[in-house]
């Protein structure tokens, strides 16, 4: 930009300077001939004018009739003129009438020869020289200046950048190791900035995922040894002649390995929905349906319990695209759970449209879920409390897990609300068929 700059300054300058110095030339030799009406004693009065002494010099000057009267390059005083080499110069009139030819530099039909570098010499420098060196060394000093500055502040940004990125590459090294939970600091709004909470967020959920899993596997393992440690004190008893065999024995053993059976049947189900295979035999089924099942498979339960059981259904639902037995599934357990944990009051059963989605809602008036455990209750084994033991012998602690399992496999989402000692909802939304 420097160069160009100066090149492009030091053309126009010259531009200018020639034009206005050629005008100013023709402008005194066109005063001196309409002062004096003769040429005579041109030449003397233009030495006296320095500021016209360097294109003086450069000039060619013709009378009317071709003789030279200011000599230039290959023109002596006293030669004269052909009409080819007029006809190439500019003329001079005066009242229209034309007293003379001008020329500034080689004429073209003349083909003079370039000045020589003596000849520069010998006419010394030109007006516009010195500003032409003052203007370099202004663009030179500006180009340092310019330079020395982008250095500084490429410099600093290259740093504030690559800061960020080595913490990252620190970060993700340590994750590599194995040290899940790393954080880097956020330092700026941009495209870096958003890495860095990306990074964050990842590694946040990935030191939740791993500790959900090893939660997980200890309770898969306690879940696993409770059963297994009451049938083999059975089977000791029976084996060593400690226990006489009775129906009640073998109803307990029964009891324990039908619960493993049921342990192992979530857990297959969890692992074909984790792998994208949980098969779905799907219909064209109408809500309401769904929820009038449920009601009639729970209401004998409820009567027991003193709980009323509601249904609340739209007119004109339209009907949705899911396999019956994983639906019905879905929500025997929701209202299983709601049961367990309603001590009075009632239990509704919701089937309304929302935009392209048919909500089917399962609402208590229990306990309630502590706001703590509610992101956290469709993990696996998750407990609010991680010390107390399984209350029911029937629940395997993965209801919920299947729950979301299977209504993501339709395509639908659930979501939960809660609050503490006034009840639970639990929102199943599903798209219409």
């Amino acid at each position: 930009m420097a160069l160009l700059a100066r090149q492009s300054a030091r053309t126009e300058f010259d531009r200018f300077l020639s034009e206005r110095d050629q005008t100013e030339l023709i402008n005194a030799v066109t005063t001196f001939y309409m002062s004096y009406s003769t040429w005579d004693g041109l030449e003397a009065a233009l030495n006296q004018e320095a500021d016209l002494a360097y294109y003086r010099r450069r000039a060619t000057l013709f009378d009317r009739d071709g003789n030279v009267i200011l000599a230039n390059g290959p023109y002596v005083p006293g030669m004269i003129a052909d009409q080819a080499t007029l006809n190439a110069t500019q003329p001079l009139t005066v009242a229209n009438q034309t007293i003379g030819y001008i020329a500034f530099g080689m004429i073209q039909t003349a083909q003079p020869p370039a000045p020589s570098a003596d000849q520069m010499i010998k006419d010394g420098p030109r007006p516009q020289d010195s500003f032409d060196q003052r203007i370099t060394w202004a663009i030179g000093v500006s180009a340092i200046f310019a330079t020395s500055v982008a250095l500084l502040v490429g410099t600093f940004l290259a740093r504030r950048l690559t800061r960020s990125l080595r913490e990252l590459t620190v970060a993700t090294q340590a994750m590599a190791a194995g040290h899940l939970e790393q954080q880097v600091a956020v330092r700026s709004n941009d495209e870096i900035g958003d890495l860095a909470r990306s990074f964050n967020h990842m590694s946040a959920d990935l030191s939740k995922a791993t500790h959900l899993r090893k939660q997980m596997t200890a309770d898969l393992a306690h879940d696993l040894r409770t059963p297994l440690s009451i049938l083999r004190g059975y089977a000791e008893g029976l084996r060593d002649g400690v226990l006489q065999p009775s129906e009640t024995i073998y109803t307990v053993i029964f009891d324990e390995v039908t619960h493993l059976q049921r342990l192992v049947d979530d857990l297959r189900v969890l692992s074909l929905a984790d792998a994208g295979e949980l098969s779905l035999n799907r219909r064209l089924v109408d809500p309401a349906a769904l929820i009038e099942r449920t009601i009639l498979s729970a209401f004998v339960q409820a009567e027991r319990q003193n709980i009323e059981l509601k249904l609340e259904t739209e007119a004109g639902l339209p009907s949705v695209s899911v396999d019956t037995d994983r639906m019905a599934q879905v929500l025997n357990n929701l209202v299983n759970n709601a049961l367990r944990h309603t001590k009075q009051g009632s239990i509704s059963l919701i089937a309304k449209r929302q935009a392209q989605q048919v909500q089917l809602i399962i609402r208590d008036t229990g306990s309630g879920i502590d706001p703590a455990d509610v992101p956290y209750i469709f993990a696996r084994f998750y407990r609010g409390d991680s010390s107390r033991q399984r209350e029911d012998q029937a629940s395997t602690g993965l209801g919920l897990a299947i729950v979301k399992a299977i209504v993501e496999a339709h395509q639908g989402q659930i979501d939960v609300e809660s609050n503490l000692g006034e009840g639970t909802s639990f929102i199943i939304s599903l798209p219409i068929a």
